[in-house]
């Protein structure tokens, strides 16, 4: 699979997602301020997880995101929560679209849901970002790495976050919340996701600092400028919450401890990353330290290991949608493959971690 021609743009809205589009118009109208009609539907290609429409008028361009329909596992696609913390972001500058709207009224469209700016420019799916020159490429990992620890520095009670999630014990709490979601979509055993689970949690790393955490900060949940190397909005804040800032920047750290993935989708070890103009691993990890005023980070061993049985708790999340036919993303099938090569990754960096 093309990860850039599966992901990039939109296509007609898939039956089982489609919904009453003069019930959103007319939402909107009340809603959304300039609102003006006629509207025009489309679901973006993207999304294994919340569906998501690009909603165009004459004047101006929207994006929706929903619920999907069917039976959901307790506490995921909280959209509600996506809306928040956009909320929160958007006075601030820090680069999120802007939010226009929020509706947990199912009545309408048949989900919860909420809408908010469309944001043009370009969103790189490969870490080796081809076809781009070395200088560009530093540029956007600079852009990256700026990014993350600027949403690091926010004070969370400057911006009505306080209250946004528990501030202590994140990573014990995360791998309570994955091993139970995981047990929930398991359609196979895989035994190293067995011992993962029994393992991290008597291996915690201790917190000593408590900020907003994306959940899901990844090169392709970023909107570059078609020109200048800023990024213009960070998207799909659904796994956001208070806790470690280290989950974040380590699972940014994913790329460099993966070869290619192939599709588009491939990571930077192995890569002669100076020859292409990404910073290596030492460097990355400085830069971010210096931005955000640590001394240093930890051994990360632990974290990686964390960070591959999360993502492998995630996608058997996505498999057990397609098993339970409520799977929104046509690429989604293939995504229980992964689980058990990601568990075995995870585990090898365990054990180099003392499991």
């Amino acid at each position: 699979m093309d990860a850039a021609e599966a992901f990039t743009g939109t296509k007609p809205v898939d039956p089982r997602l489609a919904f009453d589009e003069a019930a959103l118009a007319a939402w909107m109208r009340a809603a959304v301020d300039g609102f003006e009609g006629p509207l025009d539907v489309r679901q973006f290609k993207g999304g294994q997880s919340n569906p998501t429409y690009r909603l165009q008028t004459p004047g101006r361009a929207y994006v929706l995101r929903r619920k999907p329909p069917g039976i959901l596992l307790p506490s995921a696609h909280a959209v509600d929560r996506e809306f928040r913390v956009i909320s929160a972001l958007h006075p601030t500058g820090f680069p999120v679209a802007r939010p226009h709207g929020l509706c947990l009224d199912p009545a309408v469209i048949g989900s919860a849901f909420y809408v908010m700016q469309a944001v043009d420019g370009r969103i790189f799916w490969d870490a080796e970002l081809p076809g781009q020159a070395p200088s560009e490429r530093a540029a956007v990992y600079e852009a990256e790495i700026a990014t993350l620890a600027a949403l690091h520095r926010i004070d969370p009670r400057a911006v009505g976050l306080s209250d946004y999630g528990k501030p202590g014990n994140y990573f014990g709490r995360q791998v309570e919340r994955w091993s139970r979601q995981y047990r929930a979509s398991e359609t196979v055993a895989i035994a190293e996701m067995d011992r993962l689970i029994a393992w991290l949690p008597d291996s915690l790393p201790s917190q000593d600092r408590v900020a907003i955490v994306h959940g899901d900060y990844r090169l392709d949940n970023m909107i570059f400028a078609p020109e200048a190397r800023h990024v213009r909005a960070v998207l799909d804040w659904e796994l956001s919450t208070l806790g470690d800032p280290l989950a974040d920047f380590t699972y940014f750290l994913m790329p460099w401890t993966l070869p290619d993935l192939g599709g588009g989708r491939g990571g930077l070890l192995g890569r002669d990353l100076q020859a292409l103009g990404v910073p290596d691993l030492e460097q990355t990890v400085a830069r971010y330290c210096a931005l955000t005023g640590r001394e240093g980070a930890p051994a990360l061993d632990w974290y990686f290991a964390y960070n591959l049985f999360r993502i492998a708790a995630i996608l058997q999340g996505i498999a057990g949608r397609v098993r339970d036919g409520t799977a929104v993303s046509a690429q989604a099938g293939g995504q229980g493959e992964r689980v058990g090569l990601l568990a075995a990754a995870a585990w090898r960096f365990a054990k180099a971690a003392g499991a």
